[in-house]
């Protein structure tokens, strides 16, 4: 049986980045939900989320951010 050679793909995307090393993990268990409500509604959560989100957090959500980007537009 032929090996495939593996795909070899430049991360432009965060290749402006530094070294980012994973040094640990942690397995969560979460929920997404669909949520429908009134703009002031959303606008009062962002505000209280704004308030009580940490450094991480914002961090978290680039990396996911830019894993989605990297993986869509390799498809």
């Amino acid at each position: 049986m032929k090996k495939k050679t593996p795909k070899t793909t430049k991360l432009s995307l965060i290749s402006n980045l530094p070294v980012i090393k994973i040094v640990s993990e942690e397995e969560e268990m979460h929920v997404k939900l669909g949520l429908e409500m009134e703009d002031k509604t959303h606008d009062m959560l962002v505000k209280w989320g704004k308030e009580v989100a940490s450094d991480e957090d914002y961090i978290n959500i680039a990396i996911s951010a830019g894993l989605k980007h990297l993986i869509s537009s390799n498809k």
